[in-house]
């Protein structure tokens, strides 16, 4: 029988290897200086607002049947947001990092932004094609906001990892 008393375990904990920050300090420097930035900064709750009024239109064409135009045109305006923060954040990436797409500190939430834009996009081929019925291109657009909701979560991470960058070196600069 092992005594457990005789051997008591001893947790080590080893040292998070040191992530990189987010942005260089040239980075961040263009970042700051970018008209980019703010546009990216209004557009974005501005297409969780149209995210959260379409979602609601669109459950509640799914559960009452009623609303079916106020539900699809919610949709396709929800799209429009989708591109135009989506063509604005390329060109944001251009100035920050000297990349239309896929700068290395976004490449996985680009990634995720092109199945976004393809769930996006099939709903409006759908809805513009009639290729699936109405109910059927409603939950198409619920998977395409499923999918939204996730990837706007990995930017809202990504962004709260930048401050947490920024605030460390602040305070390392501090204490230099």
């Amino acid at each position: 029988m092992l005594n457990q008393a005789a051997s008591p375990t001893v947790l080590r904990q080893s040292p998070r290897p040191a992530r990189a920050p987010l942005y260089t300090p040239q980075e961040r420097e263009r970042r700051d200086a970018s008209v980019w930035t703010l546009i990216q900064g209004v557009l974005a709750p501005v297409q969780f607002l149209v995210f959260i009024v379409s979602l609601v239109l669109v459950l509640r064409f799914l559960m009452t049947g009623q609303g079916e135009q106020a539900a699809a045109l919610s949709v396709l305006v929800k799209t429009l947001t989708l591109y135009t923060i989506m063509v604005t954040g390329c060109i944001w990436e251009k100035v920050v990092f000297d990349r239309w797409l896929f700068a290395p500190a976004f490449y996985w939430e680009d990634m995720f932004s092109m199945l976004v834009l393809a769930l996006h996009t099939a709903y409006v081929v759908a809805w513009f094609t009639g290729w699936l019925s109405t109910p059927q291109q409603m939950w198409l657009a619920l998977a395409a906001y499923a999918s939204y909701a996730i990837n706007a979560t990995q930017f809202i991470l990504k962004l709260r990892a930048a401050r947490l960058d920024h605030a460390a070196s602040m305070a390392a600069g501090a204490r230099a």
